[in-house]
């Protein structure tokens, strides 16, 4: 039988959000078309570490995650990406806490 490797032991969904629909967010990682991006090539990259941009959906996947969909500002590519890809984009610190 084969292990199934998951991102992580912890179901995300049974807090609420960590990101809210307009909030400005931060890419930690660039991002390649996996496949599912219609319109560009497998491999082409599609946000930039450090781009930013804002949430303007938010869903879930496998009933474990959230799924924040960013519309990144100098792409305008807007693209499903996981909380440990994000960071808030009002950040001082750079360590994807928020300062509220």
């Amino acid at each position: 039988m084969t292990n199934i490797s998951r991102d992580s032991d912890v179901v995300e969904i049974n807090d609420p959000p960590f990101f809210d629909y307009g909030e400005k967010v931060r890419a930690r990682r660039t991002v390649r078309n996996d496949g599912t991006f219609r319109g560009k090539d497998i491999g082409e990259i599609l946000v930039n570490k450090g781009d930013e941009g804002y949430v303007v959906s938010i869903g879930t996947f496998l009933q474990q995650f959230y799924i924040y969909g960013v519309e990144f500002l100098g792409s305008g590519n807007r693209v499903g990406m996981k909380r440990k890809e994000l960071e808030s984009g009002e950040l001082s610190d750079n360590k994807g806490e928020r300062h509220d």
